[in-house]
C-alpha cells in the first residue's frame, strides 16, 4: 500500500475533504406486489426479485 512521503497540511486536508458531496439517489417508480413504490434505481431488480421488502 502506498504511504505518503510527507505530512499534508491541515488546510490542504480540509480543502480536499470539503469537495466530497453526497448526492440524492435517482428514484424511479417500480411496481412490487401490485403496489407502485418509488425506489432507488440500483435497487429496482432487488425489489422485483423479492430480496428487499417495501
Amino acid at each position: 500500500m502506498a504511504a505518503p512521503k510527507r505530512k499534508t497540511s491541515r488546510s490542504n486536508t480540509r480543502r480536499r475533504r470539503s469537495q466530497w458531496k453526497a448526492k440524492r439517489p435517482d428514484l424511479v417508480p417500480a411496481t412490487v406486489e401490485g403496489r407502485q413504490i418509488i425506489v432507488p434505481r440500483n435497487l429496482v431488480r432487488a425489489y422485483h426479485r423479492g430480496l428487499i421488502r417495501p
